[in-house]
């Protein structure tokens, strides 16, 4: 019996839903109301209502890449639980440049000294390149406008970003402020940002604005807060002002996010001079979604995250969005051309695992380990070379692994969920051993055996020892042996084959002839008092080159008993003799076995 105190039966505080099943519940459904109190909370549609009719986003197409801004040294940074120190901070920053990001958020120089010296060290070291500009994070308050202007000093091209809360529980709880009072204070810090700016000539200064949980908060009240700025801020299609509408918490399906972002695209006075910019964190887990249908409604610039790192459950995911869009046939306009460099570097910064099953970055993410993908994987990989295709279609591959610098030799990995596709595949890819269909399914139900009894996944240099034992050995080393043997032809032109044979330890010459060398051979297993029947028989170089070796797999029926058998050898014909051996011997330990 097993042990109730061990983990399969530690459940005390899960309860059983034991409530009624609803009423205009259908008979195939017979799911209970739980006891979660779900009750306390109101819908989404019920919380912030969207004024929009219309709407054009769900005939829309994504077709170009929109402007991505990596905040992992802002946002991010402020999500670990061991905040990034300026050398990681640095070597996130260039690694950021190198995957080629235009528009970096650097930090958030007055919420601490780390932050502000970060900021001062890529200022005076030369360290943002000419065609990137760095985006400074402040809140609405004079001394961190003043802290954050500081820190930009010599820098030349800077995106001044500014934010409030503006959601009703936001400003009734945590600011004490209504409405009018709210756009006072973003009004005051706008003025204030205008001028510093102005104070220094040498540095390209433009604005951005949040209105943080925008998702919750009044749609008339955001247009008012943002057109507003849009004017003082005397935006124009040259310097145009960014307003950057975050899911700061993310409330409702992405479809209202949508409908949202649709609603102030069409709304924002002076749109040309408007980048209209998403901030989608991932506490529902669609932040993906969220950001992907705020570019249909009508957004041009993404926030986010690589790997989705960020508050709670994170900011969205710019590695998944931007790989989203090259498995659409769009260039991402980013470099994830060495995936696992990137990850290994993010998992440094920011002292976090990348989860193995993380879309594109994971370990497992282009592997299989189901006998039923496997083959549908194996058939189309080897479709796509046999073709020459430029197009990828591989099932269950969205992408080729190679255009994130993955290779195929994890793609297909063999465990007790593993069939006879995947098993062949592997065989084929690292020793060139290309098993006939009926063969692999014979040999599949050994490595099934195996890895059922071990629980543990099987990797290629295993199988390839299991499928040598199982097959090859027994041509090598078995009850029936070749001490020596020549073929040649008789006077009639037929083969000829020689042997010394030891069969139970007892060995004896014999000859058999016949229209080929292993026929010829057969019948020397005749003289020897072996009945051997060939059935199917396959052979096959394991490499295009001169001096590879050879493979031969042989189906005989041996005393009534079928079994498979195989040999390698640089010489075919050896190849051949051997696999023949190998079945008469496997039959024979068969016979042993039954009787």
């Amino acid at each position: 019996m097993p042990d109730r105190q061990s983990p399969m039966h530690a459940f005390p505080t899960i309860r059983t839903p034991r409530g009624p099943v609803p009423a205009d519940a259908p008979r195939w459904n017979p799911q209970r109301s739980g006891s979660m109190p779900s009750h306390r909370y109101r819908p989404a549609f019920d919380r912030v209502e969207v004024p929009l009719t219309g709407r054009t986003w769900p005939q829309a197409r994504i077709e170009r890449a929109p402007l991505w801004v990596p905040v992992d040294l802002r946002d991010g940074n402020q999500s670990l639980a061991e905040p990034m120190d300026t050398p990681r901070k640095r070597r996130m920053f260039d690694l950021l440049v190198a995957m080629g990001f235009k528009e970096i958020e650097i930090g958030y120089p007055s919420a601490s000294r780390t932050d502000f010296d970060f900021v001062r060290h890529l200022a005076c070291t030369d360290a943002v390149p000419d065609d990137v500009t760095a985006v400074v994070f402040t809140a609405a308050r004079q001394d961190l406008i003043e802290r954050t202007f500081e820190s930009i000093d010599g820098m030349e091209r800077v995106v001044a970003h500014l934010y409030i809360p503006t959601a009703p529980a936001w400003r009734d709880l945590v600011l004490g402020r209504d409405r009018a009072e709210v756009r006072g204070t973003v009004l005051e810090a706008a003025r204030l940002m205008d001028r510093l700016a102005r104070e220094r000539p040498g540095t390209d200064i433009r604005f951005e604005f949040s209105p943080e949980v925008f998702v919750l908060t009044e749609p008339d009240f955001v247009l008012e807060l943002c057109n507003g700025l849009t004017e003082l801020w005397d935006a124009s299609p040259d310097r145009p002002v960014i307003h950057n509408l975050p899911a700061t918490v993310e409330i409702a399906t992405p479809n209202v996010y949508a409908d949202q972002i649709e609603y102030m695209h069409r709304h924002l006075d002076r749109r040309d001079s408007v980048i209209l910019s998403v901030h989608p964190h991932n506490d529902r887990g669609t932040g993906t979604a969220c950001a992907e249908l705020a570019l249909l409604a009508g957004a041009q610039r993404v926030e986010g995250c690589l790997f989705g790192n960020g508050e709670r459950t994170g900011n969205v995911d710019l590695v998944n969005l931007a790989l989203n869009l090259h498995a659409q046939g769009l260039d991402p306009m980013i470099d994830f051309s060495d995936i696992d460099e990137i990850r290994r570097t993010v998992e440094h910064c920011n002292r976090l695992p990348v989860p193995p099953r993380h879309p594109y970055g994971g370990d497992l993410v282009f592997t299989a380990f189901s006998g039923t993908h496997q083959d549908a994987i194996s058939k189309g990989l080897a479709h796509h070379e046999r073709t020459g295709s430029e197009l990828w279609s591989v099932p269950y591959l969205p992408i080729d692994p190679a255009d994130v610098g993955r290779t195929y030799e994890a793609v297909i990995r063999v465990n007790s969920q593993s069939g006879k596709g995947g098993i062949a595949h592997l065989l084929r890819a690292h020793h060139g051993v290309d098993l006939p269909v009926p063969l692999r399914a014979d040999f599949s139900r050994t490595v099934q055996a195996v890895t059922d009894d071990s629980g543990l996944e099987a990797t290629p240099k295993e199988l390839w020892e299991l499928f040598d034992a199982t097959y090859l050995l027994p041509g090598r080393d078995g009850s029936v042996a070749l001490t020596s043997w020549s073929t040649d032809r008789n006077p009639a032109g037929e083969h000829r084959f020689v042997c010394t044979l030891r069969v139970n330890e007892r060995e004896g010459d014999y000859e058999g002839t016949g229209k080929g060398p292993v026929t010829a051979f057969i019948h020397a297993l005749a003289a020897a008092g072996l009945e051997v029947d060939v059935l199917d028989f396959t052979e096959h170089a394991t490499d295009p080159g001169p001096g590879s070796p050879a493979m031969a797999y042989a189906r005989c029926r041996v005393d009534g008993v079928e079994c498979w058998g195989a040999g390698r050898e640089t010489s075919a014909l050896t190849a051949s003799v051997l696999a023949v051996l190998s079945a008469v011997n496997r039959a024979g330990e068969a016979r042993s076995r039954t009787a």
